[in-house]
């Protein structure tokens, strides 16, 4: 067991022990090797179930939507990606800072589960960081009331900054009729499942457009038009909200590159009114979180 365990365990036993939070949102070791999904603990006696290793994958932050109106605080471990989406729920209102204990924690990038299913446990080793890490600007907590390490020297450095839009730059070198066509074979593919949805903390909504069946604004039927307006209208919802943890393009069953088309619209976005990341501040606005009615352009 590494050091991190035994700190989050005993951090967690004593946090539940004096009533301090009502449960604790963390990570636990899965029925497989290379599987640490999340877990909720609301025993002292259940903190040795928690656990700190390469496959802590899953972002956390989104569970504290299932609880807004507890009395009490719930404790939540975050990685850099977690603290972000914590940002960006309470930019969006959703959350109270004062509802929730963030214990920190500085990640030298997780691995990928699916690229060690068809491995064994003594191939450890060679499983790739996950794609999401690949692109991770912010490997320490931007936000905690107590940081459980430091970066030592496993320590991931952060990516330089030139690489962070390597793919759009692939698409863009594409011709407007070849853009289309990638995305209308990705599109294809989708199956509507909304867990890209689901998984996002910038997918907040208290009723998605896309579960009133009513609405009219799209159809049952799984075609390619209507999956891409699904896509394509999730993309402008987070635009300038994207957080980039990259859960999106994880959790999809499909493979489509959803981040490559948050991150076009990122660039675009910190080319039209400045550099701006999400979630890394509470006091920078979103570029498209605001308006002026003496706005040219308002009508």
């Amino acid at each position: 067991m590494n050091t991190l365990t035994e700190k989050m365990r005993a951090l967690a036993r004593e946090l539940l022990e004096k009533g301090e939070v009502k449960y604790i949102i963390g990570w636990e070791k899965g029925s497989l090797w290379y599987q640490s999904p999340p877990v909720f603990i609301d025993r002292p006696e259940d903190a040795g179930r928690l656990i700190w290793d390469e496959f802590c994958v899953n972002n956390l932050a989104k569970y504290l939507l299932d609880d807004k109106y507890l009395e009490g605080r719930v404790g939540l471990f975050v990685k850099g990606c977690d603290a972000r989406g914590i940002n960006r729920l309470l930019q969006d209102r959703q959350v109270e800072r004062d509802k929730f204990y963030l214990m920190g924690i500085v990640c030298p990038g997780v691995k990928d589960p699916r690229q060690a299913a068809g491995l064994s446990i003594e191939q450890r080793e060679e499983v790739p960081l996950a794609a999401k890490c690949l692109y991770c600007a912010h490997p320490e907590p931007v936000v905690y009331d107590v940081l459980l390490n430091e970066a030592g020297e496993a320590y991931r450095p952060k990516r330089p900054a030139g690489e962070r839009f390597e793919d759009v730059a692939a698409l863009e070198a594409m011709s407007p009729d070849e853009r289309y066509e990638f995305w209308a074979r990705q599109y294809q593919r989708c199956i509507r499942c909304y867990a890209c949805r689901n998984v996002c903390p910038a997918c907040n909504c208290r009723e998605c457009i896309f579960d009133r069946s009513q609405s009219g604004w799209v159809g049952k039927r799984m075609a390619g038009s209507e999956n891409a307006f699904y896509g394509l209208t999730r993309a402008w919802h987070v635009a300038g909200r994207c957080i980039e943890c990259g859960e999106c393009e994880r959790v999809c069953p499909m493979g489509i590159p959803i981040m490559t088309l948050n991150k076009k619209i990122i660039k675009e976005l910190n080319e039209l009114f400045g550099e701006y990341e999400a979630g890394v501040s509470l006091e920078a606005e979103p570029p498209l979180g605001r308006y002026r009615t003496d706005d040219p352009d308002f009508s």
